[in-house]
C-alpha cells in the first residue's frame, strides 16, 4: 500500500501568485487606458475636465447675473456720493470753506468720470466679427460659431458669440470687455481707485476719531445744529446752551469762580455722538476698502497687460509660449509700453492726454478690429 506526504513548496507557490496578481493589475490598467486614451490628455485637460460643472453654473448664471451686479455697483456707488455729502461736506465746510470748494469741485469730476466710463462700459458693444463677409486674415475657425475667427478674437460662452479683442467676460458690467469697450472698463477701474482713495484720505480723521477715539460715555448733543461751532456752558440741569444765550444770565446770578470751562462742540463730535452718522462712517470704511484693494489689484494687472500689448486672456497663452525652449517666442503685437498705452487710450490722431483721457470722451479706437498691424509689418503706416 503507497503512502502519500503532501507538502507544499511556499517559496515557489507565492512568487506564483504575486505574479499572477501583477498581471491581472497590469491587464486592468492596460483596458483603462485603453478605453480612456486621449493624445491630448495632460494635467490641464484633467483640471478642465474638473471644473466643467463651474464652467456650466457661469455659462447658464453668470448672464442672468450681470443685471442683479450692475444694479448693486449703482445703488453702492450712490450710497457713497450720499453718504460723502451727509458726513463729510459739513466736517469740511467747518473747517475750511475753500477746501471744501476744491474738494466739491475735484470729488465731482472723478464722480463725473466713473459714471461716464462706467455706463460706456455696460452699453458699449465689445465689437463682433462679421457674419457672411469674407475675412482676408482669419486666424481660424470658431468650433461653436463655425464661421472665421479674425486675430485676437474669442469665444465667449456666455454672451455664445465670438467677440473682437476679446479679454474677459465682466458681470459687473454685464458686458464683455473687448476691442470697442476696454478702454472705458480700464478708466472706469481707474477713476473708481481715485474716488475711493479719494474719499479714504479726507475721510481718515473722521472714521479714525469715530472709530477709535470716541467715548460713548460722553454727553454730546447731536439734536440741535444751533450748536455746531459754538461755545457752550453747561446750567444748572446740565444741559449745554450756548453762551449767548446765558450771558446775562451768568453775569447776574453765579460768581465767577462758577463759571465752568468753554468747551466747542464740532461737527465731529455731533457725528460720533449720532449713531446712524456712526453706522455709516463704518459702512463707508468697509466699502471703500474693500473696493479700494480689490479694484487696485485688477488695475495694476490689467495695466501690465496692456503695457505688454496684451489682453488677459492673452497673457495666459503667451506665459506658456515663453516657456518653450530657448524663449523665442515674442508678442507680435508688442509695440513698447509707451506706443501700447497710446494704441490702447487711442491717443493717435492728434488726440491729446487732457482732453480724451482726463475728461469724459467716447472716442473709439483705430481700425476696426479685424485686421492688426504687428511688429513684423511695423513700416506700414498707423491709422
Amino acid at each position: 500500500m503507497a503512502i502519500i506526504n503532501w507538502r507544499f513548496q511556499w517559496r515557489e507557490i507565492l512568487p506564483s501568485i504575486k505574479k499572477y496578481l501583477l498581471w491581472k493589475l497590469a491587464q486592468m490598467r492596460l483596458t483603462i487606458h485603453s478605453l480612456t486614451y486621449n493624445e491630448h490628455m495632460s494635467q490641464s485637460y484633467v483640471i478642465d475636465c474638473l471644473l466643467e460643472p463651474i464652467f456650466w453654473i457661469v455659462d447658464n448664471f453668470a448672464g442672468n447675473l450681470g443685471q442683479v451686479f450692475v444694479f448693486c455697483v449703482s445703488v453702492l456707488t450712490t450710497a457713497v456720493v450720499l453718504i460723502a455729502y451727509w458726513i463729510g461736506l459739513p466736517f469740511w465746510w467747518q473747517r475750511d470753506p475753500y477746501t471744501t470748494i476744491f474738494l466739491v469741485l475735484f470729488g465731482n469730476w472723478l464722480l463725473l468720470n466713473i459714471i461716464f466710463h462706467y455706463y460706456k462700459g455696460v452699453t458699449t458693444s465689445p465689437g463682433y466679427p462679421p457674419h457672411g463677409t469674407m475675412i482676408s486674415e482669419a486666424a481660424s475657425i470658431c468650433k461653436k460659431c463655425i464661421s472665421p475667427k479674425p486675430p485676437r478674437t474669442h469665444h465667449c460662452s456666455v454672451c455664445d458669440r465670438c467677440i473682437l479683442a476679446m479679454d474677459h467676460h465682466c458681470p459687473w458690467l454685464n458686458n464683455c470687455v473687448g476691442y470697442y469697450n476696454a478702454r472705458h472698463f480700464f478708466l472706469y477701474m481707474v477713476y473708481m481707485v481715485a474716488g475711493v482713495l479719494f474719499v479714504i484720505i479726507f475721510g481718515f480723521e473722521i472714521g479714525f476719531q469715530v472709530l477709535w477715539l470716541y467715548d460713548p460715555s460722553a454727553n454730546i448733543p447731536h439734536n440741535d445744529p444751533d450748536l455746531i461751532g459754538h461755545p457752550v456752558r453747561i446750567n444748572q440741569t446740565g444741559a449745554l446752551i450756548p453762551i449767548k444765550d446765558i450771558v446775562e444770565y451768568d453775569s447776574f446770578n453765579f460768581p465767577r469762580e462758577h463759571n465752568l470751562p468753554v468747551p466747542v462742540i464740532s461737527e465731529l463730535q455731533l457725528i460720533s455722538s449720532d449713531p446712524w452718522k456712526r453706522k455709516a462712517v463704518i459702512f463707508m470704511a468697509i466699502t471703500c476698502l474693500s473696493v479700494f484693494f480689490a479694484l487696485g489689484t485688477l488695475v495694476t494687472w490689467h495695466g501690465k497687460n496692456i503695457g505688454r500689448g496684451e489682453t488677459s486672456i492673452e497673457s495666459h497663452i503667451n506665459a506658456k509660449l515663453r516657456k518653450t525652449p530657448r524663449n523665442l517666442y515674442r508678442n507680435p503685437y508688442d509695440f513698447g509700453r509707451s506706443k501700447n498705452w497710446k494704441l490702447f487710450l487711442g491717443l493717435v490722431q492728434g488726440r491729446t492726454f487732457i482732453r480724451h483721457i482726463l475728461l469724459p470722451s467716447s472716442h473709439r479706437p483705430s481700425g476696426n478690429g479685424l485686421t492688426w498691424h504687428t511688429i513684423h509689418n511695423v513700416m506700414e503706416d498707423w491709422p
